[in-house]
């Protein structure tokens, strides 16, 4: 057995995989309906104008403003109706002194109008329409060019694409847009024990359960997971496989083969080409967790217990994928919530008890690093430091999965 002699504290391990990610220069072109949620590599310079013509923003009558002047429900102005312009039409009619013009919601503004009066506001007598509410200039009215001008830088390149940012692209009719690259991740197993799904279990053998819970943890951070099968326990089938993932991902993960068990080479086998940064934590579940660099390349060994796995693949994959991507940092969601029962910590390292919500409860579910229940049946987490004891009753921050 191979004891992890150096255990890192939590903090100081984030601030480590901090410390060796950089965003990455790599960028794509992708078609503009799934641009969302990605990030802009290049300032957007407007090529039209937004709205590109003068538009009436409600159903009505567009107007001259100086005709209305004085209108009211008990002295209503009386205009002649010269036409209808409906949204999508070129406006064949003009109105005069004295004239207006029916105008649906978008529709191009007619040419010597400076208004519309919408139809709540109006009345009809035949062919003359009584206004009742006097318009100022510009009264729901979107000038040419009032949302967007022609040359004008209107996105910068590190911008999140957000719906309203996507509305942006999509006003001047761009098909497809440059964005970061997401980062290619290569996940692989460990373990003799381990066989993929669809294969009948042996006795002493589990299915793989970590790349799949990673690569989900992966997808929601900005990364495109690649499950690259599981590693045998032999020094040249992991050699070999690490030097060809090398070659494809930006960042490899490792599930299990770094703990103190007797025939885990992973460790040994990424020293030879590369450097381990922390090779141990100060946390529960998680301990024997791993980060190394390759070939400038971020590696992390994650354990080979589920719920272990899961809980630092979120500490530690996650932010560095989001910084790789240029994404803004996941906003934890948190809630307070009374302890359902009186919890102690572990002795030397800080835990994270996973805990289910019930009638504004916290109910521990951890059972044990091995149980992917211990994850499944909460709905998120809160922190005990070493050895503190905390009492039923206690209100404790619960961030959410």
């Amino acid at each position: 057995m191979k004891p992890l002699r150096v255990l890192l504290p939590f903090e100081d391990a984030l601030e480590t995989v901090a410390k060796h990610i950089s965003p990455m220069d790599r960028t794509e072109e992708v078609p503009l309906d799934e641009a969302g949620g990605r990030v802009l590599a290049d300032d957007l310079t407007a090529k039209y104008d937004t709205p590109p013509f003068d538009r009436g923003l409600m159903d009505g009558y567009a107007v001259k403003a100086g005709d209305t002047k004085g209108a009211s429900a008990e002295t209503p102005v009386r205009l002649a109706l010269t036409g209808v312009i409906h949204a999508g039409e070129t406006p064949k009619v003009a109105i005069g002194t004295g004239q207006c013009v029916q105008s649906a919601t978008g529709a191009m503004l007619a040419e010597g109008a400076d208004a519309v009066v919408k139809v709540e506001d109006t009345s009809s007598d035949g062919g003359v329409i009584e206004i009742h509410a006097e318009a100022a200039p510009q009264t729901n009215v979107s000038k040419k060019g009032s949302d967007i001008r022609a040359g004008d830088i209107i996105l910068k390149a590190g911008t999140y694409l957000d719906p309203s940012k996507v509305g942006v692209l999509a006003s001047q009719g761009l098909e497809r847009v440059r964005v970061f690259a997401k980062p290619r991740v290569g996940i692989m197993s460990s373990g003799e024990e381990v066989v993929e799904q669809g294969i009948p279990l042996q006795s002493g053998q589990l299915y793989d359960i970590n790349s799949f819970t990673i690569a989900s943890v992966v997808r929601e951070n900005g990364g495109e997971p690649q499950r690259l099968g599981i590693l045998h326990d032999e020094v040249a089938d992991i050699r070999e496989k690490i030097s060809r993932a090398l070659r494809d991902y930006d960042v490899l993960v490792f599930s299990g083969g770094s703990s103190a068990g007797e025939k885990d080479y992973i460790a040994e086998v990424i020293q030879e080409k590369g450097i381990i940064l922390f090779h141990g934590l100060q946390i529960k579940p998680g301990k024997p967790t791993m980060f190394a660099i390759i070939e400038g390349k971020p590696v992390f060994g994650m354990p080979g217990t589920p719920a272990s796995a899961v809980i630092n693949a979120v500490h530690f994959i996650g932010p560095a994928l989001r910084t790789m991507a240029h994404l803004p940092a996941k906003k934890k969601e948190t809630v307070e919530a009374r302890l359902s029962r009186t919890t102690t910590g572990d002795k030397g390292r800080v835990q994270f008890m996973t805990v289910r919500l019930e009638n504004g409860e916290a109910v521990p579910v951890f059972v044990e690093s091995s149980a992917i229940t211990s994850i499944a049946r909460a709905d998120g987490y809160f922190r005990i430091e070493v050895g503190q004891t905390v009492e039923k009753g206690t209100t404790v921050k619960v961030t959410l999965f």
